[in-house]
């Protein structure tokens, strides 16, 4: 019944309700207000003067009070009815075609039960065709259906994909992880990561994604930007964090990210970077594992290790004489420990096989290496297993700055805790609404602008493997390309950290 109710009163009566407010004297007044949107997004749906708002209530509330006046209302029935409005809503204005065409071959009345973007979209630049709701049978029965709807649809599903320059290659790091996406929440997305409450109650939703993502099992683009004539993707692996850790998993994985890597390379894309744990020692020896496998890769494959080092070191306040290295040793600490001692800094480790793997990693005799107990130092450079017992020993007022891609558990508030190696991005970069993972807005990765600056800079050799690029000579092209240290104030570093 609520379907009939729909396709009978609810259309007819907006078709005609519609082309009283295309009127000269009603639109002036009131719908032009929503035409303002020429390109039209998802949002465009639902912004109208507030008696267009009362004359839609009123026009989706026919079939609900019909089946409340009627006994036959149901939960089903009044929840999907508001879900199919909702959702066509939203896909109309998504000025994005994603109807495919089969489905009209396949079942050719269709076209009169059920509009697309390109089809809506026309009334957004025509004015005077496309009037209907959701279904264009009433178009087609008053003479108003836009004549190039079926050629622009046609189009716009053989649109040439967009091929961007630098790809950067994420995933996902926990369950929630999904909603600060922003495909997400929008809210959610352009704040810090951080786990709420709330979304535990969100915990059928977040199962449902899960087994959505293990189904799928491809990777997907997650964020678009633009930074002068550069076009920048970001690219997510539908994986979470503890799936890294797992023996079985990695193959998977690897092949995931080697997928993306000949994708990136048969579409002509410069660089990508591999974010987060895609480019871990045990998994890929940090990327090297693809280059070795594919010798004539074009695209550059880049781990952003120097840039890393290089944000990490700047990081370290001025006047420092001496640090304690404390956490899983990579490819950037060694690179960090060997900088410092070269400076005249001291470095200083809690244990042994830290000091031995140091040193021999050094091929010469270091005097400024050393293995503490006292743990006096107030800087502290710190990776992935940092404990809380460790924390604990440092002295009132340690900074704490990680080396890692992931940010140490704050157990001290006597101390403070900089942020993962990053760097405020150029007010040129475009499309920048959502937070990479949990840093602050605005703010990118080490390892993200790596590949950016690298292609920026035409470097034609990739930065993976135990391989790295001159540490000065990365920093200081960030720095001309318009990115910026990351100096925030104690109280604010704060929240860049998990809690």
């Amino acid at each position: 019944m609520t379907i009939l109710l729909h396709m009978g009163p609810v259309e007819f009566l907006y078709y005609w309700l519609h082309r009283a407010l295309h009127h000269h004297f009603l639109y002036s007044r009131y719908h032009s207000h929503h035409h303002s949107s020429i390109v039209t997004e998802p949002i465009t749906s639902v912004i109208h003067p507030f008696a267009e708002h009362i004359s839609y209530f009123l026009l989706f509330a026919i079939p609900k009070l019909t089946l409340v006046f009627t006994n036959t209302a149901s939960l089903m029935a009044m929840v999907g009815y508001v879900t199919y409005i909702d959702f066509m809503n939203n896909m109309g204005h998504c000025n994005f075609e994603v109807v495919p065409k089969w489905l009209f071959d396949i079942f050719p009345p269709l076209k009169y039960l059920m509009y697309t973007p390109s089809f809506h979209s026309l009334h957004h630049t025509q004015f005077r065709t496309n009037y209907s709701l959701f279904m264009p049978f009433y178009d087609y029965i008053y003479g108003t259906m836009d004549k190039a709807s079926d050629e622009l649809h046609e189009s716009a599903l053989k649109r040439k994909e967009e091929t961007p320059d630098v790809v950067h290659l994420t995933h996902f790091t926990t369950p929630q992880s999904i909603y600060h996406l922003r495909l997400g929440f929008a809210y959610l997305a352009s704040k810090p990561y951080t786990s709420k409450w709330y979304l535990w109650l969100m915990w059928p939703i977040t199962a449902w994604s899960m087994m959505l993502t293990w189904i799928y099992g491809r990777t997907f683009t997650v964020e678009r930007n633009r930074f002068d004539m550069l076009k920048l993707q970001t690219w997510a692996i539908p994986k979470y964090s503890v799936q890294y850790f797992m023996q079985w998993q990695k193959v998977a994985i690897n092949r995931m990210i080697e997928e993306a890597i000949l994708d990136a390379d048969r579409k002509g894309i410069k660089v990508v970077s591999l974010g987060l744990m895609n480019q871990g020692e045990e998994l890929n020896i940090y990327g090297g594992l693809y280059v070795s496998r594919h010798p004539k890769l074009s695209v550059k494959v880049v781990d952003g290790s120097s840039l890393a080092v290089a944000v990490v070191l700047n990081t370290i306040p001025k006047g420092t004489t001496q640090v304690l290295l404390r956490g899983k040793l990579t490819k950037v600490a060694y690179a960090i420990a060997f900088t410092l001692c070269q400076q005249g800094i001291k470095v200083a480790t809690m244990y042994e096989d830290d000091y031995v793997k140091l040193k021999k990693s050094f091929n010469s005799s270091e005097t400024n290496l050393d293995i503490t107990k006292s743990y006096t130092q107030t800087t502290w450079l710190v990776g992935d297993g940092l404990s809380e017992e460790e924390q604990l020993k440092a002295p009132k007022g340690t900074l704490f700055i990680p080396y890692s891609q992931f940010p140490p558990k704050k157990y001290r508030k006597d101390c403070s805790y900089h942020c993962t190696p990053a760097m405020i991005t150029p007010t040129s970069i475009e499309n920048v609404h959502s937070c990479e993972d949990w840093l602050p807005r605005r703010v990118m990765s080490a390892w993200r602008i790596a590949g950016v600056v690298h292609s920026l800079e035409g470097w034609n050799e990739h930065e993976c493997g135990y391989t790295m690029h001159n540490i000065d000579k990365v920093w200081h092209s960030a720095l001309q390309h318009g990115f910026q240290p990351l100096t925030l104030p104690v109280t604010k570093l704060a929240h860049c950290t998990n809690e």
